[in-house]
Order: structure tokens, then C-alpha cells, then sequence
């Protein structure tokens, strides 16, 4: 296993979930950036803020994280971004998703664009891509990273912003494309999630898509994992979940760092997530603190 630390970037929001628990940071890119720090990779997360105190205490966690915060610039004319979310009895959790907020003019500054040229990877998702401009930042970031770069897509299907067109063009050139098992369902056949249909779903998604690897994940029922069209699947494990804010996230860095340090095991790389992701759905909000 190659043991160095890996340099990424995540592109997308960056925002505040407001949780019936508390104000916690959040936004799936950024929560995916947390949780590869947190498990040593080199990460730069390409996001923006408004000019505002809220924008100021987003900031301030990630310096005391000690992640890099270069990546994320200031907007004058909008606020930082934020979630209502609520949480059910499950822990299941839906989101009032505010617009016109400042990830969605992301900037992409010199330094960052030259740390994209020796990248081994990008994680992007598709919420953050809901206008024009951030579309072109993208673009800009795929271009420049190395050929041997894996470009991470992790579909983030939130109405209104929930555009399957997009959604299959975004797709393609992926190396790795991540999706809840609703997700697949509708995207592959139109059709609501079934249990039991993972495989089908990814290996039409693979197929249209031409991705290598193709990741659905089941929630408490487990995750799959199609790679080179051999189907693993991981069963779920049983825990008290305080929310499930950001245990996909979680799980997909766990994912892409294994992954990227032992791509012959991808059994393992997938054990691993899973047990990540069900960590998160026990803590209150996307980036709690690891274990000493």
C-alpha cells in the first residue's frame, strides 16, 4: 500500500447546516475535503464565502483544522451559504436549500489552478454546478490536472436542482461516479429505488457513462462497488444514528483515499467506507471530531 498523502482537490459548496442540534459546517464537498485531511490526505477545497460573519467563522474552523483554506474566496453582493435540514426519527435528513448564495460564484485563483497541474485527483459534485459560472471553474480545474488524475463525480440530485441531462454530461470522463441507490435508479431506468437492483443500475451507468468505477451507495443496507465490471458489495452494519448529514461524504473520501493507495483491493476500500460512513450517521453533523 503507498502510504504518501495524496494531493486533492474538492470543488463545491461550503456552507452551514442549521440541524435541530446546532449549526455544524457542512456542504458535500467540503465535508468529503474534512474527512480526507482527517485521514491524511493533502487537501485545497475550491468553494467561496460571503463577506459576513458567518462566512468568517467558516474560516476560522478550518484554520483550527489546519486545512487549507486557499481555495476558498471571499464574495462582496452575497451571503455565505446555508441549510435548513430536518431530521427525522430515522435520522434520515431533507434540506431547505437557500439560493443565490456565495458558492455559487466560485473563483479560482492562480495558486490553485497551479496546485491542480500536480493534483492526483478532484472531487466534484453536482449541486455546486447549478450555474453557469461554477460549470466553467470545473472545466478549467479538469483541464489542467494530469492525465492520471482521477476525476471523482459524486451526484448530488436536490430539487429543483436536479437535472439528469447534466447530471449524464457531468459523467463523462469521470474515473469514479458515486451515487445513492434513488439516485441510480432514477438516472439508469427512471424508476424508483428497489433494493436489490444496485448491480443492474451501475453496470447501466457504466455503460452510458463509460466511468471505470461506478459507486452506488444503500444507506443501512450497504454500498457496491463496480470497478472494471466486477460487482463487490458491502452488507451495512447496524448503528444508533444520531443523522445521517454527511455519512455519504464520509464515506466517499474514505472511498477515494484506499482506493488511490491500494487499487487492487477494492473489497477492502468499500469495508472500510461503509464503517466510516455508519461513524458519521452515529455523531451529530458531518465533521465530527476523530477519535484520538
Amino acid at each position: 500500500m503507498n502510504g504518501a498523502r495524496p494531493s486533492l482537490l474538492c470543488l463545491g459548496e461550503i456552507l452551514w447546516d442549521f440541524l435541530p442540534a446546532g449549526l455544524f459546517p457542512g456542504g458535500a464537498p467540503f465535508n468529503v475535503a474534512y474527512h480526507l485531511h482527517r485521514q491524511g490526505a493533502d487537501v485545497t477545497v475550491v468553494s467561496a464565502v460571503g463577506r459576513d460573519v458567518l462566512g468568517a467563522e467558516l474560516r476560522r474552523r478550518l484554520a483550527g483544522w489546519g486545512l487549507d483554506a486557499a481555495g476558498i474566496t471571499e464574495v462582496d453582493d452575497r451571503p455565505t451559504g446555508y441549510v435548513r435540514a430536518t431530521v427525522s426519527p430515522r435520522g434520515d435528513a431533507t434540506y431547505e436549500i437557500v439560493t443565490d448564495v456565495a458558492w455559487d460564484r466560485i473563483a479560482l485563483p492562480a495558486p490553485v489552478l497551479a496546485r491542480a497541474r500536480a493534483a492526483r485527483g478532484l472531487i466534484y459534485g453536482s449541486l455546486a454546478l447549478r450555474e453557469q459560472p461554477n460549470r466553467q471553474v470545473l472545466k478549467a480545474l479538469l483541464a489542467a490536472l494530469p492525465r492520471e488524475a482521477w476525476r471523482v463525480f459524486d451526484v448530488n440530485l436536490r430539487a429543483p436542482f436536479d437535472d439528469p441531462a447534466l447530471v449524464h454530461e457531468l459523467a463523462a470522463g469521470a474515473t469514479l461516479l458515486k451515487l445513492n441507490a434513488a439516485e441510480a435508479a432514477r438516472l439508469a431506468a427512471g424508476a424508483a429505488e428497489s433494493p436489490g437492483r444496485e448491480e443492474a443500475d451501475a453496470r447501466v451507468l457504466a455503460h452510458r457513462t463509460r466511468c471505470p468505477l461506478v459507486c452506488i451507495t444503500a444507506g443501512e443496507r450497504g454500498a457496491g462497488l463496480l470497478q472494471d465490471g466486477r460487482w463487490y458489495w458491502e452488507p451495512g452494519r447496524s448503528v444508533q444514528v444520531a443523522d445521517t448529514v454527511g455519512a455519504g461524504d464520509a464515506f466517499l473520501a474514505a472511498l477515494v483515499l484506499r482506493l488511490l493507495r491500494d487499487p487492487q483491493s477494492p473489497a477492502v476500500a468499500l469495508a472500510h467506507a461503509c464503517r466510516t460512513g455508519e461513524w458519521v450517521a452515529s455523531c451529530h453533523g458531518a465533521t465530527p471530531e476523530y477519535p484520538v
